[in-house]
């Protein structure tokens, strides 16, 4: 099983778009797919289940910041299997192809759970026991061991714009960080702040997991997730990006970070208009759209299939 999560500093940039059709093309492929929403805008919840079927059926009790708020507060656990939904639209236009596409929601209070975590790692000002810690930062990690995930082949979490507990516990699960960009100044700026921002969690992690008896229980130590940037909402003159695109994909690639060749173009009334039905525009009939996501969706499997880096 792939973890990946989905992220960049900067909204706006088709991170949710890009996490539901690269989910929706890889389940089309036939490969087992779960979508993990926890961005408190729940627009990936929205994209498969309309706003009556998530009040009906999803916000009181199965949602992830039910999972999250039990955290530290005593409460029985709930179990993040038991917060699995399968969109019904989408799954018809799969099936037959052996995949399949799961979702855990999100919840437009999830924003609250911030505090509950806080206090579950740091009850007082400047200490931070390192069990706790672990506990919180290894929470979805930990929720993914259970047996019932092992039959997926990649788990996609779209993250928040930010960097709270929540999000740092996603890329301690992960294995592989997408960075869906625009190319200009505004949302590529944090590229490279968002690199040093996880370096950072990787070094404190580690010293954390050295101070407490976990790691005698068989927990590993945190490998920086391997990252690759995706240019999305690009816009094209003659065959090529624009002339000051060109100029803001130069620049991240300056940086380091692997790029896939595969670029998004930007095509507001397709992807617009998908959330609407509940599948996304990858599994609509024949047009360029589709066929541009197909191929982003054959790079991210080469992609996934390197070892991340350490």
């Amino acid at each position: 099983m792939k973890v990946v999560s989905v992220i960049n500093y900067k909204g706006g940039v088709g991170k949710t778009t890009l996490t539901a059709n690269i989910g929706a093309g890889l389940a089309a492929m036939g490969k087992k797919v779960l979508l993990i929403d926890l961005d408190p805008q729940a627009s990936l919840t929205f994209s498969f289940f309309t706003q009556d079927e998530w009040l009906d059926d999803l916000s009181a009790k199965r949602t992830i910041k039910q999972w999250y708020d039990t955290a530290g507060d005593g409460r029985a656990a709930i179990k993040l299997a038991e917060l699995i939904t399968t969109p019904p639209r989408v799954n018809s236009l799969v099936a037959g192809t052996g995949g399949w596409l799961d979702l855990i929601a999100s919840h437009l209070d999830l924003i609250n759970t911030e505090a509950i975590l806080t206090s579950a790692v740091d009850p007082k000002t400047g200490q931070v026991p390192a069990s706790r810690y672990m506990q919180v930062h290894r929470r979805l990690a930990d929720g993914l061991t259970d047996k019932a995930f092992a039959e997926y082949d990649v788990v996609l979490v779209d993250c928040a714009p930010n960097f709270n507990l929540v999000t740092k516990s996603a890329i301690v699960a992960s294995e592989h960080l997408l960075i869906p960009t625009k190319p200009d100044h505004l949302s590529t700026r944090g590229i490279d702040f968002l690199g040093w921002k996880v370096h950072e969690l990787v070094q404190e992690y580690n010293v954390h997991l050295d101070e407490t008896r976990r790691r005698s229980k068989a927990v590993p130590r945190l490998a920086r997730p391997n990252p690759a940037v995706v240019f999305t909402m690009v816009q094209y003159y003659n065959g090529d990006p624009l002339g000051t695109l060109g100029t803001y994909i130069s620049r991240v690639r300056a940086l380091g970070v692997p790029t896939f060749n595969t670029m998004i173009r930007d095509r507001k009334a397709v992807f617009a208009a998908a959330p609407e039905y509940g599948v996304p525009a990858i599994l609509a009939a024949n047009h360029d759209t589709s066929a541009e996501l197909r191929q982003l969706v054959d790079e991210f499997l080469t992609w996934t299939g390197r070892t991340p880096e350490s």
